[in-house]
């Protein structure tokens, strides 16, 4: 396995959460675990999508799979980019890691 293998397997089991239905986010991540044989899923989101992300999580591991999902790490961060005007903001970020127990 290359780094760019590596790389892109990281890059399959990540759901970015955004303003999609909430269903299709907790659909995608069960069908990463059932059909896609995924060990984890990261889900990463920012801002005001961050709640949402958490919801996911919690759905998926207690009701949707629950005894087979349980939430591995939660890792909270920020990072800066520009505004549509041109500031300096700065925005919060989580990654909620499921693994299969």
């Amino acid at each position: 396995m290359t780094e760019g293998d590596i790389a892109e397997d990281i890059k399959d089991n990540c759901i970015f959460i955004g303003s999609k239905p909430f269903m299709n986010y907790v659909t995608g991540v069960v069908m990463q675990f059932t059909t896609k044989g995924a060990d984890e899923v990261i889900l990463k989101a920012r801002g005001k999508f961050i709640s949402r992300a958490v919801d996911i999580a919690e759905v998926i591991s207690k009701r949707f799979m629950d005894g087979t999902i349980e939430i591995s790490t939660v890792n909270i961060d920020s990072e800066g980019f520009k505004n549509r005007e041109g500031r300096d903001v700065m925005v919060s970020i989580i990654e909620i890691t499921l693994r299969k127990k």
